[in-house]
């Protein structure tokens, strides 16, 4: 390819970061070509819409006839050398991904569950056809994750991931803690500031987070990873009265993310709401940011933080792949895109995944309620380190209380059994609510 020639993007899908690209693109043109030492001049040639007649108003310089509503003509074009599919969902945006693939179009894409529940067969055709996929902007919006993942901890063992990886989720919580609000009305003040979309089923039940978590251990571990054997729990269970309670003991309640790798080599990966002491810095990532902390053998703990979700950041990372798609066009056949390394590997049961824990139960309040609880967890050999019933002000006779038991360290597996059996006593009233205690470095 001459050097000095435009490279021609196909963008699939011009919403918010569809858009965001294309400002990104006109603003900084001239300046990513600079960088490049000349060599590199990014182009938008044909852009995918369902509906030409609802792109949006702040766009209004792109030609009319740039935009198609057939996928198949924007991969087919000859003008077409980088295919970005920025349209969610796991249909359409395969079949863009896997015929860009298979016509050499090195391809640049944001969605995080295409990857995690089809990159097996999309990685495979990228290893057949000799052509990446680039996906940096499906973990952490803004943050440079991936590559770094990729490129600066290529010779690290990657021991651990921990992090925030749900701006929505993360700004729920902040505005619970902060203002008091219950779940409902801070997912709605998240609705209203454009955080959170119209079906935010995804952020809230813990999801999205899961589909980025998947990526992230599928690059450090190297295997596939089934989707179906990933714990996911979300925030809808979460109370004012939990946050308030966490902060009494010096913790704040987050949508956690961990990803650890045990000395057997099998991958622990879950993702739930979690109690985090005040003194740890993912404690201290509010509103809509993200945070990772990556612990490697050889390099120790690093920090990643920033934007994880808006049309700028995610459209910069989207953009730096690009740049990094358009290099490996000159080397198809020693692209830097992911490709999996190990046939197989093993993740841990939740089961067997062990930390201290936050129970909540719903009970009718009478004598001996503790003492029936209590009964059943030592049967289980599981230890109490503290137990706390809130009284409601504005009820004080209430009938049905909310009573509280912190748990010492035990098996996942062993407090299910417990808490099952526990669901049968009279007194509980509904499924107990479990919140993990984490002890990260």
């Amino acid at each position: 390819m001459n050097t000095c020639s435009p490279i021609g993007i196909g963008l699939a899908g011009f919403g918010t970061v569809g858009s965001g690209v294309w400002n990104t693109l006109l603003r900084n043109g001239e300046l990513i070509t600079g960088r490049t030492g000349g060599q590199i001049a990014l182009q938008i040639a044909k852009i995918l819409v369902r509906d030409p007649a609802k792109v949006r108003a702040t766009t209004s310089e792109v030609p009319p006839a740039m935009f198609t509503t057939d996928w198949r003509s924007l991969v087919a074009d000859p003008a077409v050398n980088i295919v970005v599919e920025l349209i969610g969902g796991t249909s359409d945006a395969f079949d863009i991904v896997a015929a860009a693939l298979r016509a050499k179009k090195p391809v640049v894409t944001g969605n995080k569950a295409l990857l995690a529940q089809r990159g097996v067969e999309l990685f495979a055709i990228s290893k057949e056809f000799q052509t990446p996929i680039h996906f940096e902007a499906a973990v952490a919006g803004g943050i440079p994750i991936i590559r770094s993942v990729q490129d600066s901890f290529v010779g690290n063992r990657i021991l651990s991931f921990s992090g925030i990886i749900n701006g929505t989720s993360n700004f729920i919580l902040g505005r619970m803690s902060e203002a008091g609000l219950t779940f409902e009305a801070a997912l709605a003040e998240a609705q209203a500031k454009g955080y959170a979309e119209a079906d935010p089923t995804l952020d809230v039940n813990g999801w999205d987070a899961a589909h980025k978590a998947i990526l992230l251990a599928t690059l450090a571990y190297g295997f596939p990873i089934d989707v179906a054997a990933v714990h996911v729990s979300g925030i809808e269970q979460v109370r004012p009265a939990d946050i308030a309670f966490a902060n009494s003991l010096g913790y704040v309640i987050k949508l956690l993310a961990v990803i650890r790798e045990h000395p057997d080599r099998a991958v622990e990966i879950r993702i739930q709401p979690s109690f985090i002491a005040k003194s740890n810095i993912l404690a201290s990532v509010h509103g809509v940011f993200n945070a990772v902390a990556v612990h490697g053998d050889a390099v120790g703990e690093s920090l990643f933080y920033g934007r994880g979700a808006g049309q700028d950041p995610t459209a910069s990372s989207v953009v730096a792949d690009l740049v990094e798609a358009a290099r490996s066009l000159a080397s198809l056949g020693c692209h830097r895109g992911f490709l999996p390394y190990c046939s197989a590997g093993r993740l841990v049961p939740v089961g067997d995944t062990s930390t201290a824990y936050y129970v909540r139960f719903d009970v009718t309040d009478r004598p001996g309620v503790i003492a029936e609880i209590a009964r059943v967890l030592a049967d289980h050999r599981i230890g109490i380190s503290g137990t706390h019933s809130p009284v409601n002000p504005a009820n004080p006779d209430a009938e049905f209380v909310d009573m509280i038991f912190l748990l010492h360290t035990c098996p996942f597996g062993k407090l299910q059994q417990a808490l099952t059996h526990i669901e049968t006593l009279d007194c509980v009233n509904s499924t107990p609510v479990v919140f993990r205690i984490e002890a990260l470095t």
